[in-house]
């Protein structure tokens, strides 16, 4: 049996060996989580950390639930993997039947794969192949549209659909080109445009966007209501819809991105609930197990999936595929994740919590280095800059925003910023005072780091 680690070792081994996402690796301190329980993480040396990012957004009912740990200790005694290539099993498909049940209606097809940015993998492949498919008038549509400053996961094909420069650029000879619709930024509107006039200018750009493109696109991506890395950015009321108004204009395929907005993090199980709209292909992850396993899953419509339907000769089938997707033990885990909003009423405690974390927003909101603060249930973006009446940003060498998480690790909160904005997003399960203390620990942070709002640091 093999002798279990000193500490020492393995933070030795986690910088020789272990080489982490978006991490300058010259510069890492381990953190090593050893245990956790609700919102609260424990490192290997003992210490304690209120987990105020979930986990990186896909923690919903806390860390060690029993239901959910009961749900695969059972799977376990069935079985822990199972191919989706021409087989299934029962677990998955249930599961298939709950996501179906609960998203927006007209989703009635399920297509399962590992990770979020696999998720969009697929859809994209299965927008191309659709059109490629459904005759010679849509041969031709062989490109994507999607919103500036995007961010839809790191293999390529999301890379390339992406518009985060600093994420990006490295790898743009990889990358296929993509129609780019400016995205919403209700924080810095152009001159002359008021918040009352933003989702009328917003949508006009995205209709000269899509007539001047609309014959070469296959589809249009967005992340409903709130983009996610690309800052936190939320939409105007009303600019979803209207996005489905114009591709339906058009003819153009709307993929909904809810990896990161779905399973109740807006306030509704998924985003697109609040403005009626149903996609044509809805991509989901992170949140769909709990937080537990990777898992996630691209839903369509029966009239893309029927693009897909005929004899072998015509080799209409879908030509992608993971190993582990449809996996039993995450499929497991992620129906007993959906049992969890029903018996412990996720989403209709949500309000309150929203409520106190607004609070705690609209006071941060008067510091003099906090040029906005953006929240749409319990995701929230707090944006650090150097000068609020002008919205000029700190130099980004500064890492002012990895400063203020630091000050907030010595509060006893984990947090992850995105450059510059504060990002806060707990698990849906978050008591008060719990939520209260992340915040609190915000705030220390911020004014550690800028050294200023004497008020509302008191």
């Amino acid at each position: 049996m093999m002798a279990q680690p000193t500490r020492e070792e393995l933070e030795a081994w986690d910088r020789q060996h272990v080489w982490h996402a978006f991490t300058q690796m010259a510069h890492y301190e381990p953190l090593v989580i050893e245990r956790a329980q609700g919102a609260r993480l424990t490192d290997i040396h003992g210490r304690d950390f209120l987990d105020g990012v979930s986990s990186l957004w896909c923690n919903v009912h806390g860390h060690r639930h029993p239901h959910l740990d009961a749900a695969l200790r059972a799977q376990l005694d069935k079985v822990a993997h199972t191919t989706s290539l021409g087989a299934s099993n029962s677990t998955t498909i249930t599961l298939a039947k709950q996501l179906v049940d609960r998203s927006p209606a007209g989703l009635e097809h399920v297509f399962f794969s590992s990770d979020g940015a696999s998720s969009i993998e697929a859809a994209l492949k299965i927008a191309f192949q659709y059109c490629q498919q459904s005759g010679e008038a849509r041969e031709r549509r062989t490109r994507f549209a999607a919103l500036g400053c995007a961010y839809h996961g790191d293999t390529l094909g999301s890379v390339s659909v992406g518009g985060v420069d600093r994420f990006h650029t490295m790898f743009g000879p990889l990358l296929f080109d993509v129609v780019r619709v400016p995205a919403p930024e209700m924080h810095r509107l152009p001159p002359g445009i008021t918040e009352a006039l933003a989702l009328e200018y917003y949508v006009d750009q995205a209709n000269q966007v899509l007539a001047a493109h609309h014959e070469e696109l296959a589809a249009l991506i967005v992340e409903p209501i709130v983009q996610g890395a690309a800052g936190l950015l939320v939409h105007p009321p009303g600019y979803l819809q209207a996005l489905r108004e114009l591709t339906r204009k058009y003819d153009i395929l709307l993929i909904a991105d809810e990896v990161a907005v779905g399973f109740g993090r807006t306030g509704t199980l998924f985003a697109c609930e609040q403005e009626q709209v149903t996609p044509d292909l809805l991509c989901m992850g992170k949140g769909l197990t709990g937080g537990y396993l990777p898992m996630a899953a691209t839903l369509a419509t029966d009239e893309v999936y029927e693009a897909f339907l005929g004899d072998h000769s015509e080799q209409k089938q879908f030509f992608h595929g993971h190993t582990y997707g449809g996996n039993p033990l995450a499929a497991a885990v992620a129906l007993a994740s959906l049992e969890l909003f029903d018996q412990e009423q996720t989403l209709e405690h949500l309000p309150e919590k929203a409520a106190r974390l607004a609070e705690h927003l609209a006071r941060l909101a008067e510091h003099p280095h906090v040029g906005d603060v953006r929240q749409r249930g319990l995701i929230a973006g707090i944006e650090l800059v150097e000068d609020r009446e002008t919205q000029q940003p700190f130099p980004w060498q500064q890492r002012r925003g990895a400063q203020v998480c630091q000050h907030a690790m010595d509060q006893g909160v984990w947090l992850r910023p995105l450059g510059d904005v504060i990002v806060v997003m707990p698990p849906l399960s978050i008591r008060l005072d719990e939520l209260d203390q992340i915040m609190q620990a915000v705030t220390h942070g911020i004014c550690q780091a800028t050294e200023a709002g004497k008020a509302v640091c008191e």
